[in-house]
């Protein structure tokens, strides 16, 4: 029997691009994954006591669909903390199944169909396909190693049309570690001021920034009212696979985001959102630890591989450098591939992240020190070889 089609846009969306190779690395005992951008850290151990100590009393039961009230109520508490930002844990905090969901929901929630959205690019490979499974637009603007992968408010100036309705932006950047200066994302803000636009702030690297504070978009002057602010536990507390995010902004926007959010997830798993709990009450140190060390991996990456011959600027945040291959000769997919299968390290084809992405591939340092360091000397091999 024929059966009718399956989406379009569904189909016409390629598969994640992060994750081709690992299936063949993980059949190479000795290959060195600096591919997916996962701590290597385990959960701090205060954290999983408390997910363990949830379990033995009892409490595997479904929460609010805005999430488990004392967490709402101390992630408003730390923002007002530390970024002197006042959110009401009633209606304008949503917790959720990691940022992935925040952003889909936030998508979903704001766009009607052909309603744009500007995205620089490179950015994360979920961006544009939440864009389009909403029904949405997106409208690329292409940032470069020259500007250390910056946005231009410029290009977005030129590419706003009476479509547009969002701008997304994410500093610290996934995958070029770039970070935001204030004068720059203030002057996007008066954009978005100047033509009624929404503004979606990605902000799951705050943490990880070293040579600068990081920025907290919503707390400059007219963006409040019109941001989405987008944030989580996965990076800066090892907590990946926890899967516990949050969305914090204006009332309407929250709850239409839970309206999706209690017909499709319901609510994120208590026992992740008791370890998130402890994790933001009590994990600061922690964090600060495992902050230190990518700080010192980040400076051993960027001088090996700029010492192979492979051009990287020092990122300011997250824990990605975005060496350029071009002198290679290799497209980014060939390079990826030769370098996993000739010398048994993987990295990510920039292209994963946008066509400006080409020519470029994606290191993540969330591994030991030792790992990247023979990582390096493979690179060096591998790029002395193909030059």
């Amino acid at each position: 029997m024929k059966m009718k089609p399956i989406s379009e846009v569904v189909l016409s969306t390629p598969a994640s691009g992060i994750r081709r190779f690992f299936d063949v690395a993980a059949k190479m005992p000795d290959a060195i994954s600096l591919g997916v951008g996962e701590p290597d850290f385990h959960t701090p151990w205060r954290v999983r006591e408390a997910c363990i100590y949830s379990l033995e009393r009892g409490r595997t039961s479904y929460t609010s669909n805005y999430g488990l009230q004392e967490l709402r109520d101390a992630i408003a508490a730390y923002l007002i903390n530390n970024e002197q930002l006042e959110y009401n844990p009633d209606n304008q905090i949503l917790i959720t199944v990691g940022v992935s969901e925040a952003m889909d929901l936030a998508m979903r929630a704001l766009l009607n169909p052909g309603d744009e959205v500007i995205c620089p690019e490179p950015c994360y490979v979920s961006y544009k396909p939440c864009i389009l499974f909403a029904g949405g637009v997106p409208v690329v603007i292409p940032t470069t190693a020259q500007a250390e992968f910056r946005v231009d408010p410029d290009r977005i100036r030129a590419a706003i049309t009476p479509k547009t309705k969002a701008l997304l932006i994410s500093y610290p950047s996934n995958p070029t570690g770039a970070v935001a200066t204030r004068e720059m994302l203030q002057e996007i803000v008066a954009i978005a001021v100047e033509h009624d636009l929404y503004i979606i702030t990605d902000e799951i690297y705050d943490r990880l920034t070293y040579d600068t504070t990081h920025v907290c978009l919503p707390t400059l002057q007219g963006a409040y009212d019109r941001t989405i602010y987008l944030n989580g536990f996965s990076k800066a507390y090892a907590m990946t696979g926890w899967r516990i995010g949050y969305a914090a902004g204006p009332e309407d926007v929250i709850e239409a985001m839970m309206k999706i959010h209690q017909y499709t997830m319901l609510c994120a798993p208590i026992m992740g959102q008791m370890a998130a709990l402890e994790a933001i009450n009590h994990g600061y140190d922690d964090s600060q630890e495992m902050i230190e060390q990518y700080n010192q991996r980040r400076r051993v990456i960027v001088r090996g591989l700029n010492d192979a011959g492979l051009p990287c600027f020092m990122p300011g945040g997250a824990f990605y450098a975005f060496p350029s291959i071009k002198e290679t000769g290799l497209s980014s997919e060939e390079f990826s591939e030769r370098l996993l299968m000739e010398e048994k390290v993987v990295v990510v084809p920039g292209n994963a992240f946008g066509d400006c992405g080409e020519g470029y591939v994606r290191c993540s340092y969330a591994t030991s020190i030792e790992k990247i360091e023979q990582a390096l000397l493979r690179i060096a091999r591998f790029v002395k070889k193909v030059s």
